[in-house]
């Protein structure tokens, strides 16, 4: 069985005949995003980088970030969601598999009334922890108070794009809270379930996806 990344043939424009090119890379041409993987700074240069360049060559067509994540660390994750308010194309966000910890706080930066959970998928907040403390007591406080800025911070961004009350959220993500498709819906964390969108389009396109599943 092979192992690796699976190619498929791709015409690139202008070339005549089309070439196997890596599945990831023909998905990125067409706009699609796969956040797949635990938050770190690598897979968060990617995709902030692959977000710059898409926004740079159509400042109007829609980005897809699939995501299936456990989360991962807490600036890197920031800085994806700061990047996609940034970026000039809307940001489609869509949930498949699980997103918790940080994973959710990107699926939240989605473009409102585009942000997707598919049925069976799994949401998870919780509040943030410091990956910092290794640092001896005095340093340790600092970074207590910092880690409390930042909680205040992302607490009050949850507040804000799901309309719940601040308090609400704070409360919420003193624990681990799980919720389905259904149940991210209701509290605000995504507006769409995805069976939803195919009952609605089943006798249309696909409107939701990207363009290059039209022809599938």
């Amino acid at each position: 069985m092979p192992i690796g990344v699976p190619k498929v043939p791709y015409r690139i424009p202008g070339d005549e005949e089309a070439t196997w090119v890596d599945l990831y890379n023909v998905m990125y041409r067409e706009r699609t995003l796969f956040l797949g993987q635990e938050i770190r700074c690598e897979v968060t240069n990617h995709i902030t980088g692959l977000m710059v360049y898409l926004s740079i060559e159509d400042g109007i067509s829609d980005i897809f970030l699939f995501i299936n994540s456990p989360g991962g660390w807490l600036i890197s994750g920031m800085a994806i969601f700061d990047t996609m308010q940034t970026v000039t194309p809307d940001i489609y966000t869509i949930c498949l598999g699980m997103a918790a910890s940080m994973a959710s706080f990107i699926l939240l930066g989605g473009e409102p009334t585009k942000r997707i959970a598919f049925p069976h998928a799994r949401i998870m907040l919780h509040q943030p922890a410091s990956a910092y403390y290794r640092a001896r007591t005095p340093e340790f406080l600092l970074e207590v108070e910092e880690l409390h800025k930042v909680r205040e911070m992302i607490t009050r961004v949850y507040a804000l794009r799901t309309g719940k009350p601040f308090w609400v959220v704070s409360e919420d993500m003193e624990r681990d809270v799980f919720m389905s498709a259904d149940e991210a819906k209701a509290y605000g964390l995504v507006d769409i379930v995805g069976d939803e969108m195919i009952d609605e389009h089943c006798d249309t396109d696909p409107v939701w996806f990207p363009e290059m599943f039209k022809d599938w």
